[in-house]
């Protein structure tokens, strides 16, 4: 489990084609070498991965984690490359503070960013969800871009908006949101158990 604040960004140093349709994608960043242990967990930019190699070169730490073929053609994963940068968050731990909002590393699908305004103390974000994910996306809920925290503050159809303060703009990679660009989304989980329980039988 995680948190959605994000604690790190980091590069992609290399994208690795393996045998039945893996990738081994290594990732450089600033976490302590102790801490980046196989087996580990770590949310790559909202997915969660699995720590398979670690290392450090020229004082900068690395680590591996193998993506599988439904990870590369559901999220953004797919498409990294060599520089691209990645928000880093460390698996939670019971007693560490809790400042987001509960977010699994299972992403739900694709949100498209259909507008882009930049104000004076922050920016406000339009995205697109795919229709299955959008009637699960609520004014003051909680979604995960990119596996960042964010309240959501309006909806409209299929449509919603996040306003993004200059802290998050300057520590994620969301300052760097483009029109047209795509971001992996993870709704709120008591939306997707709600909407499960209303199901008829």
């Amino acid at each position: 489990m995680f948190t959605g604040i994000v604690t790190d960004v980091g590069e992609v140093r290399s994208v690795k084609p393996r045998a039945d349709n893996l990738h081994r994608i290594t990732i450089s960043c600033a976490y302590p070498r102790a801490a980046l242990v196989e087996g580990a967990s770590i949310a790559c930019s909202g997915v969660c991965m699995t720590v398979v190699g670690a290392g450090e070169e020229d004082n900068r730490r690395w680590f591996a984690v193998d993506a599988a073929a439904e990870t590369l053609a559901l999220t953004t994963v797919g498409r990294w490359r060599h520089g691209a940068r990645v928000n880093l968050e460390r698996a939670l731990k019971m007693g560490d503070e809790l400042g987001g909002h509960l977010v699994s590393g299972h992403v739900d699908g694709l949100a498209n960013v259909v507008a882009r305004e930049d104000m004076t103390e922050m920016s406000r974000v339009v995205l697109r969800a795919p229709a299955s994910l959008a009637r699960l996306i609520s004014p003051k809920g909680s979604v995960a871009l990119d596996g960042v925290s964010l309240t959501v503050n309006t909806v409209e159809d299929e449509t919603f908006a996040v306003l993004i303060i200059p802290h998050t703009l300057k520590v994620t990679t969301l300052g760097t949101l483009r029109m047209g660009e795509e971001v992996n989304l993870e709704v709120d989980q008591m939306a997707r158990y709600a909407a499960r329980l209303l199901e008829k039988p």
